[in-house]
């Protein structure tokens, strides 16, 4: 008997995701797990639905096969930051950095001060939740001794770490993102400077002018002191130390490919590493490398705050980008995600609109399904082919994702980030939600310089403000509608 395999219908699709949906619900909100085990249950529903296709084992073990062959490069792109973030710690540029970034709090412009202290903690670090998780607790600290608003406080921190952690390749947000995209990192970080650097520059506006009257000559900057004193006393400091990260922007500026670009970063703070800081080795450098960098001050905040890195701290990513391809490659090959695709754009003419569903849908899963990888996961895999059928380039998908679902998920209550921010810096989600100004001007940036073709691409990378534009409405439409 000949087999018959058969499109997927919109109900079946709808399924598939929505089963995902319950899995990661139950998981995250109920269980409080990671979800990775909830996305690998999730996978299930879109089995299930793949045998009604018509489909056998052997195909749908291929599908998954053919969704992680493509999220391959970033894992080793994550794999090789890991060993960045190690080295960068051990040699002292990471908390050269940090110590500098210190230097520019003062009390006039305390809340300018705190977005941008996070900002240059969650790009030395790659992790808003760390910075959060220290400088985010001490500036909460220092508002209390100079009577400083709190949620104005915690909307600076939130704005600063999430910058931060959008912009630094030792980001995993960042990287996931252009890995679920289909594009590298360097080009996803190149291509997001623009809009990110707007909204940057206004939420800077924005909480200058929130401080102003607000300055205190009897600023209690003890906690700043001990850290500065602690990162002075463990490591040699120098502005010597920011020459691997300059290498690495030259790199990403000069479009080197990110393995070579952000191993030239390693090799250079390797060797700064071992001529200025006294307890640099090759053997822990190569340690650091793998397990990551273990600080043992005594001093628990900058201990909390410096011992991270290497290798094996990525593994928790690649898992998540392998176990999601999984469930994204079933869903592609089986027409499962273009079924749904279809039904989100059939009415969509236009790139800048494909640009606002695709942002819409990053958002709404955040809402939903209450966790900032899923919301990168779903929508990058969802419309990537859309995004080829309008004739973009992978980083147009990249900026979208990352620009609402990774920022956004600091403003629901429910949403792990939104959890975390709350129990981390005392202060509940609504209260800070109106002063984090560059988590939601973010999205609206990127969606307004979209229908100004600033942040619409063709297909080789080249912005279509750059292009000829004479009859261009027309041919996104016919593009489309095909």
């Amino acid at each position: 008997m000949e087999r018959k395999i058969r499109q997927a219908t919109l109900g079946e699709s709808l399924f598939s995701l929505m089963f995902l949906v319950v899995c990661l619900a139950v998981g995250i909100i109920g269980y409080k797990t990671d979800p990775h085990v909830p996305m690998f249950v999730g996978s299930f529903g879109a089995i299930f639905i793949s045998y009604r296709l018509g489909y056998r084992w052997e195909e749908i073990e291929s599908f998954m096969m053919k969704g992680i062959q493509k999220v391959v490069p970033s894992i080793v792109i994550l794999i090789v930051i890991g060993m960045l973030i190690g080295v960068w710690l051990d040699s002292g540029v990471v908390p050269s950095m940090i110590y500098y970034g210190l230097k520019v709090l003062k009390p006039s412009i305390f809340y300018l001060a705190t977005v941008v202290i996070c900002s240059i903690t969650s790009v030395a670090t790659g992790s808003s939740w760390g910075t959060m998780g220290t400088m985010g607790v001490a500036l909460m600290g220092i508002a209390v001794g100079l009577d400083m608003s709190l949620p104005i406080t915690a909307g600076a921190i939130v704005s600063g770490s999430y910058f931060g952690d959008k912009m630094s390749p030792l980001s995993d947000t960042t990287n996931l993102a252009p890995a679920m995209a289909g594009c590298d990192v360097i080009s996803g970080i190149r291509f997001m400077m623009i809009p990110t650097g707007i909204s940057y520059a206004i939420s800077l506006v924005v909480f200058f002018v929130l401080g102003l009257g607000h300055s205190s000559a009897h600023a209690d900057l003890s906690g700043v002191t001990k850290i500065s004193d602690a990162m002075a006393e463990t490591f040699t400091i120098s502005p010597v130390h920011f020459l691997p990260v300059i290498i690495v922007l030259v790199a990403v500026a000069c479009k080197v490919p990110a393995i070579p670009g952000i191993t030239l970063g390693i090799i250079f703070g390797a060797i700064i590493g071992l001529i200025t800081q006294p307890g640099c080795t090759i053997k822990t450098l190569m340690d650091c490398a793998i397990n990551g960098y273990v600080s043992n001050t005594g001093f628990e905040m900058m201990d909390n705050l410096l011992t991270k890195g290497g290798l094996l701290s990525m593994m928790s990513t690649c898992a998540m980008a392998i176990i999601a391809m999984m469930y994204g490659g079933i869903m592609e090959e089986t027409g499962q995600l273009q079924s749904v695709a279809n039904f989100i754009t059939r009415k969509i003419r236009r790139r800048a609109g494909l640009v606002g569903a695709t942002m819409g849908c990053s958002i709404i899963a955040n809402v939903i399904m209450a966790d900032q990888y899923v919301s990168l996961i779903v929508p990058g895999r969802m419309f990537a082919s859309k995004y080829k059928d309008m004739k973009m380039h992978p980083v147009c998908l990249a900026n979208a994702i990352a620009s609402s679902g990774a920022v956004t998920s600091a403003l629901v209550p429910w949403n792990t980030c939104g959890l975390y921010v709350a129990s981390t810096l005392g202060i509940g989600v609504f209260s800070y939600l109106p002063y984090a100004v560059f988590n939601y001007l973010t999205p609206l940036v990127v969606l307004l310089l979209a229908y100004l073709k600033i942040t619409i691409t063709d297909e080789e990378g080249v912005r279509l403000i750059h292009t000829r534009t004479d009859g261009n409405d027309a041919g996104e439409e016919q593009s489309m509608a095909a």
